[in-house]
């Protein structure tokens, strides 16, 4: 018992210091969303403008966060998870068939 306890005591330690990192405040995640678009729209905006939409405009807009989730869906899969398909794993353990 006293070796499984050595082990853990840090975890246990650890664990409260974890879960309060992971907390922010509204402010902070307001921040992490405003640059999180602005990102998308130096990513994804000068495409749109050579479409035809207007820079900053609603149409601009829709387009930047069109061509975001088109990319998101082409990287992480349409359910969020790399690899993962309904119906079919590809890749992973067995690899893919």
């Amino acid at each position: 018992m006293r070796p499984l306890l050595r082990i853990m005591s840090p975890l246990l330690v650890a664990l409260p210091a974890l879960a309060l990192t992971g907390c922010a405040t509204p402010q902070e995640r307001a921040a992490q969303k405003q640059a999180e678009a602005e990102q998308m729209m130096a990513v994804y905006g000068p495409a749109c403008s050579r479409l035809g939409y207007a820079a900053g405009s609603d149409p601009w807009r829709n387009c930047v966060v069109n061509l975001s989730t088109k990319d998101d869906i082409q990287r992480y899969g349409p359910n969020g998870y790399p690899g993962y398909y309904p119906g079919r794993w590809r890749g992973g353990f067995w690899g893919g068939w």
